[in-house]
């Protein structure tokens, strides 16, 4: 198995890590803050974009774990986070610095204009798949211009 492993430590690590989680799926039972530990996780269903290209008829799927270290809070919006089988799409990572930094906040942007946020001390973030991959028929698609 050809296991991703990511880390992020800044703006463009953290765009790579973006690109890799773009389309994940997952359920509101995965979301995961400890606070004492000041780690957030989120297990996910990641789509391989990086196996994607040029295929037509089957993709891939894998599970995956990304993990935020230096978290001191968690919000979320547009979503009730009680519905623990509730299934949510991840579409990007975003940082949006705080002062001259490198505090600020990750924004989790997930699909129906919900999001996570998390505020952080500085980018620590690390993307590793935990399980095998299988085959999904469809692949995501993006309307032009986005």
């Amino acid at each position: 198995m050809d296991a991703l492993k990511l880390l992020a430590l800044d703006e463009e690590d953290l765009g790579v890590v973006s690109a890799h989680v773009q389309d994940a799926v997952f359920k509101v039972a995965g979301i995961h803050y400890d606070p004492r530990r000041r780690q957030f996780s989120l297990v996910v269903n990641r789509f391989v974009w990086e196996k994607a290209e040029g295929k037509r008829r089957s993709f891939e799927r894998r599970r995956a774990l990304l993990l935020f270290k230096c978290v001191s809070a968690v919000r979320s919006l547009g979503f009730d986070r009680a519905d623990m089988e509730a299934v949510l799409d991840l579409l990007a990572l975003r940082f949006l610095v705080k002062g001259e930094g490198p505090e600020g906040t990750v924004e989790i942007v997930l699909a129906g204009d919900a999001s996570l946020a998390l505020d952080v001390e500085c980018i620590e973030a690390q993307l590793a798949d935990t399980g095998g991959a299988w085959e999904t028929a469809s692949k995501p698609r993006h309307p032009e211009g986005d």
